[in-house]
């Protein structure tokens, strides 16, 4: 497709069905797995569990899925996206994955944040898949990808990725994470370096660690953007309890209150319906869970500092200067960029910006890059 990066997004392919219905307290269960999209996923083998939309985990890696959380149903996608890319599941590492893969030349991974997924990058998508082999991932227990209740750390979560590109057949290649798509990405640079040429960290003021993670109390603004992590680490069913059927309220806050302009009203709801699901929202909790692991990993890791090149991105309403700044005690060679205007949520507020920058900081790996297979 030849859409430009200052082209806006226009509807394209099938919108994800609204829920049909929302009490006060949170979305009706029913207007998840109720018509289309029940045909849709149980004609990709897509599981339809009590609990909500999980993959079945008999289904053949190659089967397409089309269900909730697919590119199939995803709504307001860019002009083109779904002829340029598809919805794959792949089985890597012992975990079936779910991926969203379109474009040519030398691979590059798209890592999400928290609570979203792959559809947190569609804006940048077709614009990269021009010059790249483009992979949005699902982390694990998150959107259509499996969820075990086990192997939220860094670690496993950046082994995962290892796998999935493993299986791609992709050795070496660039990598882009945002929030704790970051945290994981880090992870994956860090401890696999022979595979990562380069990487792009987003809106997280470095990986977390003991000495650079802030007070218990601290000041009104950053315990207003902060308190979801202590919440969130809690591994409790609590925490779950307080935010099912309350969707809309919990995440609602967070999207609100990370800074920038608001995020568009389908996105938001398509956020909320996927983590409606209970298997979603405990999965979204696990990397919390696993803080204390992650946080003793990076201790390790911070002894070796990154020897690619690493772009260091943070939104002028967000964390600013503060991503480049806290990266260059971990890596030699940091780039560090503050989009104007941009909020937490850079690739859905500012997606042009963002695209200007990944694409001067990926033009040397491009050029430099042989056959991606």
């Amino acid at each position: 497709m030849n859409m430009s990066p200052m082209d806006p997004p226009a509807p394209d392919g099938p919108r994800a069905t609204p829920p049909s219905h929302r009490a006060r307290r949170g979305f009706s269960r029913r207007a998840f797995v109720g018509g289309a999209a029940a045909s849709a996923a149980a004609a990709a083998g897509i599981s339809l569990a009590a609990g909500g939309l999980t993959p079945a985990a008999a289904t053949a890696p190659r089967r397409m899925p089309r269900g909730f959380g697919s590119v199939a149903a995803a709504p307001h996608l860019p002009a083109g996206f779904t002829k340029m890319f598809t919805s794959r599941f792949v089985q890597a590492g012992g975990l079936r994955q779910h991926v969203v893969i379109g474009g040519d030349g030398p691979p590059l991974l798209l890592v999400h944040g928290w609570p979203e997924n792959w559809y947190a990058w569609r804006m940048v998508m077709p614009e990269l898949a021009r010059h790249y082999t483009v992979i949005a991932v699902d982390q694990r227990g998150i959107g259509l990808t499996e969820k075990p209740k086990n192997g939220y750390d860094a670690g496993t979560l950046a082994n995962d990725l290892l796998a999935l590109m493993d299986a791609l057949g992709h050795k070496r290649f660039a990598v882009a994470g945002h929030d704790t798509g970051l945290i994981i990405s880090y992870a994956l640079a860090a401890d696999h370096p022979e595979r990562v040429a380069r990487v792009a960290l987003l809106e997280v003021p470095g990986p977390p660690t003991l000495k650079a993670s802030p007070p218990l109390f601290i000041d009104e603004d950053h315990n207003n953007r902060l308190w979801h992590i202590p919440f969130n680490r809690v591994n409790h069913e609590l925490t779950e309890k307080l935010v099912r059927g309350r969707e809309e309220i919990f995440f609602g806050y967070e999207f609100d209150i990370q800074g920038g302009q608001k995020l568009p009203d389908y996105a938001r709801e398509y956020y909320f319906r996927l983590f409606s699901d209970p298997e979603t929202l405990r999965g979204g909790f696990g990397l919390y869970r696993a803080w204390d692991t992650t946080t003793a990993q990076n201790a390790k890791r911070a002894e070796n500092k990154l020897t690619m090149p690493v772009l260091a991105i943070g939104g002028s309403e967000s964390w600013g200067d503060m991503v480049g700044k806290e990266m260059i005690s971990l890596a030699n060679d940091v780039q560090g960029v503050v989009i104007p205007g941009a909020g937490h949520w850079v690739a859905e507020q500012a997606p042009r910006e963002l695209l200007a920058e990944l694409t001067r900081f990926l033009a040397p790996y491009r050029r430099a890059a042989g056959p991606s297979r």
